[in-house]
């Protein structure tokens, strides 16, 4: 049994997600102990992380001890990966894109026929990638190493009631393509959505008008909409950068007493750094590149422009399992360059 100390490198959910989701793939049963140990006040498992196990183990038919609430240790066999039609309840505002995550590559990888999976919770909370990330960004990166996921949101959850509920078609696939994301990319252009639900529709204006203004400060033209979601009160703005290998994707998440203004600032702040650099993939995305790549039909390498705790301690977990050698050029805070070597599968 591999041994993982969930306290190691940032120390938070994307160890625990990781670890499962290799564990399925290589068959390799694992004991996850210190789970999340850097995520004060709350350690251990939360409900999101949770249903992270509660659904791989469904999909792979594990044998599982230590999955309760607040759990701060936890073993894992897996067994054999099945398709079929899933459905994840969340029943809070819990990050449903983060339970996707968990489990889509098995799925991809593991199973011989396609699988609906369905997920109740949050589908833009803060810290986690929204929905629109998801389906704007994320799934177009997985269709350039030939792998599909079908995305819907039926229904938006937000913090603190959750009730999202999104779904994903994953059709299963014998390999993966091995991708060079490496020239510089500039962006000319930008999308804002401000998205309100159950709020005044003012507020929708000017989280896409103080978005809109910073972005063209910045040199780039902008596409500018307002929308109304159901199931609020929340509010939110999302940015996309089109070009690339895949698009850029930023969402800031509204909260009570915070000024519309200072929510389209920081989600401007963010992508700063990222159109800088030129890279052809931002941080966000790199994190969620890794685990695919370790098991492609061969080596890939791309450029991000941030090298973060998370990309990193995604590494080395990966390469625990023995799958694959990653290689990062950069240090932590700067552009860098990513090398993934799979050992065939």
């Amino acid at each position: 049994m591999l041994v993982i100390d969930g306290s190691r490198g940032e120390g938070g959910g994307q160890i625990l997600r990781t670890a499962l989701a290799m564990s399925l793939l290589t068959q390799t049963p694992v004991q996850i102990h210190k789970i999340r140990a850097n995520r004060t006040p709350k350690p251990g498992l939360q409900p999101q992380h949770l249903m992270c196990v509660r659904a791989a183990a469904e999909i792979g038919h594990a044998r599982v001890s230590g999955d309760s609430l607040g759990s701060s240790a936890l073993s894992f066999i897996p067994g054999e990966i099945n398709g079929g039609t899933y459905r994840f309840p969340i029943r809070t505002a819990g990050a449903t894109s983060l339970v996707l995550h968990t489990v889509y590559l098995p799925l991809a990888l593991g199973a011989r026929e396609p699988s609906r999976v369905v997920i109740e919770g949050g589908t833009h909370v803060s810290h986690s990638p929204s929905y629109h990330f998801l389906e704007r960004s994320w799934a177009k990166y997985m269709g350039r190493l030939g792998l599909s996921v079908a995305l819907q949101m039926h229904r938006p959850g937000f913090y603190p009631r959750g009730g999202g509920d999104i779904e994903a078609a994953v059709t299963p696939v014998d390999k993966l393509t091995a991708v060079t994301f490496t020239e510089p990319v500039t962006h000319a252009h930008a999308q804002v959505v401000g998205a309100v639900a159950g709020l005044d529709a003012d507020i929708g204006k000017r989280l896409a008008r103080t978005a809109t203004v910073l972005l063209r400060d910045l040199g780039l033209k902008v596409e500018s909409a307002v929308e109304e979601w159901p199931n609020g009160p929340a509010a939110a703005v999302v940015i996309t950068l089109p070009a690339g290998p895949a698009p850029t994707v930023v969402c800031g998440i509204g909260s009570r007493g915070k000024p519309a203004d200072a929510v389209a600032a920081k989600a401007v702040a963010e992508l700063k750094p990222h159109l800088a650099s030129q890279a052809p993939v931002d941080p966000h995305s790199a994190d969620q590149l890794l685990l695919p790549l370790a098991f492609a039909g061969g080596d890939s390498v791309f450029r991000v422009s941030d090298v973060t705790r998370h990309l990193l301690t995604n590494a080395e977990v990966i390469q625990m399992f023995g799958t694959a050698v990653i290689e990062i050029d950069g240090e932590e805070g700067s552009a860098g360059t990513v090398r993934v070597r799979p050992r065939g599968r």
